[in-house]
């Protein structure tokens, strides 16, 4: 198994000479199964440079869906493959909580309003499946699972194992808090919930080969960003050390970060982590890296 990062930023594209090396577009991971099924976790505006690397024709792809805020589909309806007869796509993630389904994702963006084509002058076949949390399912020669993560939205980790490799895309997913005063029983209650959601998360993770985990923030930055529903550097470097991870990739980076800036604040943690990592190695996620898990 192997996978190629397509997008890289979060929240909106930042393309440019300042952002060149690490990549402008938004979050899209293109995987490749042990047999070469193509599934596609997200799709920002990199899954458009995605679909043009595709063979010339018809192609199948199964795409999930972390979650629907517009980073993470606003590629979507520019996805070439939809657009040419004998293709077949599978769309999958999870309801909102409204109970739309997620083949809502895709008729919300086709709104005449907001795009010219509808999904009727699409000519692919497209498959969607709404997923229940924690759900399994075999995609291709995949097995792929799933575990909420935090964000003000229902956000969907998935796990993808293919050909003995593992990797695990976190999505969106900021640090658990618990806004109750310590000591009252709504502290308790919601500690306990805490508790139960870390450890499903841990459990989603441990052993990975790769995990790719949300890092927008450094610590500093993330006080005046509490609640904004994502994560930071360190909260990543923690999970994947509890986890047992081999490698850990760092995405969804911050728009407003040009690639020196990037590079400085990494460089910046993994000198506070210096000795701490073990056998853990660490990676500043790049659009055009393909990883190779054996």
């Amino acid at each position: 198994m192997k996978f190629t990062f397509r997008g890289v930023r979060g929240s909106i594209p930042s393309p440019g000479p300042q952002t060149a090396r690490y990549g402008g577009n938004t979050t899209c991971i293109e995987v490749r199964t042990a047999s070469g099924a193509l599934l596609i976790l997200d799709a920002g505006s990199g899954i458009y440079a995605l679909a043009k690397k595709l063979p010339p024709g018809p192609a199948e792809a199964h795409i999930l869906i972390t979650h629907s805020h517009w980073d993470h589909i606003h590629g979507l309806p520019m996805f070439g493959p939809l657009f040419i007869r004998g293709s077949r796509v599978h769309l999958y993630g999870a309801a909102d909580a409204a109970g739309n389904g997620i083949e809502h994702v895709m008729a919300v963006q086709l709104q005449n309003n907001y795009f010219p084509v509808s999904e009727a002058a699409m000519a692919a076949e497209i498959d969607y499946r709404t997923l229940a949390v924690g759900e399994t399912l075999a995609v291709a020669d995949a097995t792929v699972t799933n575990v909420e993560m935090n964000h003000p939205v229902i956000n969907l980790g998935y796990r993808i194992s293919s050909g003995g490799a593992s990797l695990f895309f976190s999505g969106d997913h900021e640090p658990f808090a618990n806004p109750h005063a310590p000591g009252t029983l709504d502290h308790a209650a919601c500690q306990r919930d805490i508790a139960q959601r870390e450890a499903a998360i841990e459990r989603a993770v441990t052993g990975v080969d790769a995990l790719i985990m949300d890092c927008s923030y450094t610590r500093d930055e993330y006080e005046g960003k509490r609640g904004w529903g994502h994560g930071t550097f360190d909260g990543a470097l923690s999970l994947a050390l509890r986890c047992g991870v081999k490698r850990l990739y760092c995405t969804h980076h911050e728009p407003t970060r040009d690639d020196e800036q990037l590079e400085a604040v990494f460089a910046d943690v993994m000198a506070r982590h210096a000795g701490q990592l073990g056998q853990l190695q660490v990676f500043l996620a790049a659009e055009g890296l393909t990883v190779e898990l054996a």
